[in-house]
């Protein structure tokens, strides 16, 4: 038995950040890890470019994607499109704080509303088959209480929902930004705990301000998930650690560069502009030797090879083995 029997980490959805080149690469790092689509709004999915949205690497799975939306009718079309796709999960967005968001009356201002999110549930898990799940904050703007966020989730709960990620601060929907609302707002973890403490028979997931595996343990000891969200792109790697929570060995960066490059050439032949999926891979070698002439080797160019990066990445390798070598003189 490992520390993940009946938990697990997932990989919050970013926008920009959480697109299928991003999460196949993630899914190198850790085998287990859930995965979510960058929020999708129902508009973009019933009347956009709904093949490049939807689009996936079946390595990705388990995959779950996050939707945008209040409409019951619009948010039941669209997942039962996520289960035909093969998705694992549909998990509903109750926590952007975008002004963009609050204008077409969802995201976080939902939270507000817990019966048309209790709604959405309802009609949703009616017609498919995989998991409905809500992610929200744990209050908005003067609704700050423990008792209002108990009250929503007790609303969803009725309405079947069986799983909830709190993003463990609350949201000012007026005078901060989407970035001051990940920074500002006080992280309320133990109001997260207290939930699971009174849902018992709920999953309960946490997010918000987690770095490190030391972090993740710490939280798994009082809830059943944690979801990591910049962190995880902004040093992928932390994935690779967190395999020891199921006591496996990570992979090496060396095996993760070898598993990539193929994925690369797959992509340019089709078409897809290397600049672009070169951005989701530049924290592989965060916070270790070359990392500043990785990042350097790859960004801001508007034409790039595979080849290019093969050798940026031979050489990143190359002066963090030189590196590891003078340590171990030095501490002769």
């Amino acid at each position: 038995m490992t520390l993940m029997t009946n938990k697990r980490l997932s990989v919050a959805p970013m926008i920009d950040w959480t697109t299928s080149d991003y999460r196949f690469f993630a899914r190198l790092f850790n085998p287990h890890a859930y995965l979510y689509t960058e929020m999708i709004s129902t508009g973009a999915i019933l009347h956009g470019k709904t093949e490049r949205l939807l689009r996936f690497d079946a390595s990705e799975q388990p995959l779950v994607l996050q939707l945008g939306g209040a409409d019951f009718k619009e948010m039941t079309r669209c997942a039962v499109i996520a289960q035909q796709r093969g998705f694992a999960e549909v998990n509903i967005n109750v926590g952007c704080p975008s002004d963009r968001v609050q204008h077409n009356k969802i995201g976080a201002c939902l939270m507000a509303e817990p019966q048309t999110v209790a709604g959405l549930v309802k009609h949703m898990q009616a017609e498919v088959d995989i998991p409905i799940t809500v992610k929200h904050r744990v209050g908005i703007d003067e609704h700050d209480s423990y008792a209002f966020m108990r009250d929503f989730v007790s609303a969803s709960a009725d309405a079947g929902c069986k799983r909830f990620i709190v993003h463990a601060r609350i949201a000012w929907l007026k005078g901060l930004s989407p970035k001051e609302n990940r920074q500002i707002p006080p992280l309320r973890y133990d109001d997260v705990y207290r939930l699971k403490q009174e849902f018992a028979d709920l999953f309960i997931e946490i997010n918000g301000g987690i770095t490190s595996v030391d972090d993740i343990k710490t939280h798994l000891a009082y809830v059943d998930g944690v979801m990591i969200g910049r962190a995880a792109y902004q040093n992928p790697y932390l994935l690779a650690e967190a395999m020891q929570l199921w006591g496996e060995t990570p992979k090496s960066r060396v095996d993760i560069l070898s598993a990539l490059y193929p994925y690369l050439e797959q992509q340019v032949a089709l078409g897809e502009p290397l600049p672009s999926i070169a951005r989701h891979v530049l924290g592989l070698f965060q916070g270790l030797p070359g990392a500043r002439k990785w990042r350097q080797a790859l960004s801001g160019k508007q034409h790039l090879t595979v080849n290019e990066i093969r050798q940026a990445g031979e050489r990143t390798l190359n002066l963090i083995a030189a590196s590891q070598e003078a340590d171990t003189t030095s501490s002769l």
